[in-house]
């Protein structure tokens, strides 16, 4: 009996290491990016928030929908048309620049400046990024 516990307890010593690179042991709070897509006239796409009205949420939204739904390439650029407004917590998104804004990007996420825009694949990217991992 003392021959078997021994056994174990050397093959738990020796195995313990790959079974924790190979299992892993973590807590993983998974994205909360959650939006309603309502198609409205001329190409535009409002983007309301449930959830956090973070800039990255209405972004990964529309980028997703635009992948998925629309079918359009990644490179494909994505347009603010409407800014962010507080009370109804919505953007609304086009494929083509709005008449007369500045087009040029910028360097912060926002949602807070007409023609703003990025391309749908960044956009989407941020469906993925925004996670917590507690990696024990």
């Amino acid at each position: 009996m003392m021959r078997v516990a021994k056994l174990i307890a050397v093959s738990a010593f020796v195995f313990a290491p790959q079974l924790a690179q190979a299992v892993g042991f973590g807590v993983r709070v998974g994205p909360q990016n959650r939006t309603q897509i309502t198609p409205l006239e001329g190409g535009i796409y409002e983007v309301k928030a449930i959830g956090s009205s973070a800039p990255v949420n209405y972004w990964c939204g529309i980028g997703d929908f635009a992948i998925r739904t629309l079918g359009v390439p990644g490179p494909t650029r994505i347009y603010i048309y409407r800014a962010y407004e507080p009370g109804v917590r919505t953007v609304q998104f086009s494929l083509t620049p709005p008449p007369g804004a500045d087009t040029d990007p910028g360097y912060s996420i926002t949602v807070r400046k007409v023609g703003e825009n990025m391309s749908a694949t960044s956009a989407q990217a941020y469906c993925f990024d925004n996670f917590m991992d507690f990696g024990f």
